[in-house]
């Protein structure tokens, strides 16, 4: 996206991208996006394959949302975050390729095999074999209360270099009790929130429901 500073390619070394303010200078927190963590386009050369591929969705002449939800595995948290933080539209699990770029935010919980679906889904965005897309980043939702184990904060850490931004939604007990979630809201969707109106395009033309394999 313009503006933001180059990020090296995570596929092609094994340090981990610094983040920024995209060369702004320092304003107060409501004007400044949530860092850079990864790149911000496909790299195409040298990323390797993904063991697994999430569908594309046919593109149709529909009204599209500010942003796509995409769950990159079942019980993402993705029909919450749709609550949670209004704008966004699920894009059932399928990437919403169009030839109007969608702006799409990845949705995994923190379990291991979320982080492995999110490492499958960035190398199918990486290697150019999704078109018509504009990844703002990935958000991932507690698994469990408390202090992840050194393992998955390991693998989270692998996985932010990924992708362009990672936002964290920490476990909620009133959400898993089935209570609103936009009446029990973290602090930490305020600056998700922030962060997709300033990085999402206005309500452009986009897919349908209808999937054709990836």
């Amino acid at each position: 996206m313009a503006g933001d500073a180059p990020v090296s390619n995570p596929w092609l070394s094994s340090a981990r991208p610094s983040g920024g303010n995209n060369g702004e200078p320092q304003r107060s927190v409501q004007n400044v996006l949530t860092a850079l963590t990864g790149p911000t386009a496909p790299q195409g050369a040298g990323v390797p394959r993904p063991a697994q591929l999430l569908p594309v969705a046919s593109p149709q002449p529909v009204t599209g949302p500010a942003w796509w939800w995409l769950g990159v595995h079942g019980g993402a948290g993705v029909t919450t975050l749709e609550r949670a933080v209004p704008g966004g539209r699920d894009a059932e699990r399928a990437w919403p390729s169009s030839e109007v770029p969608q702006p799409v935010v990845l949705v995994a919980r923190s379990s291991a095999g979320g982080l492995q679906a999110v490492q499958h889904a960035a190398q199918q965005w990486a290697s150019r074999m999704v078109t018509g897309v504009e990844l703002l980043g990935l958000v991932v939702v507690a698994d469990a209360p408390g202090r992840r184990p050194r393992a998955l904060r390991d693998l989270l850490q692998l996985v932010s270099g990924t992708v362009p931004r990672l936002w964290e939604v920490p476990w909620v007990e009133q959400w898993r009790l089935g209570e609103p979630p936009a009446a029990h809201l973290p602090r930490e969707c305020a600056p998700l929130a922030r962060d997709l109106a300033r990085l999402a395009r206005p309500a452009s033309p986009g897919p349908s429901a209808r999937i054709r394999p990836a």
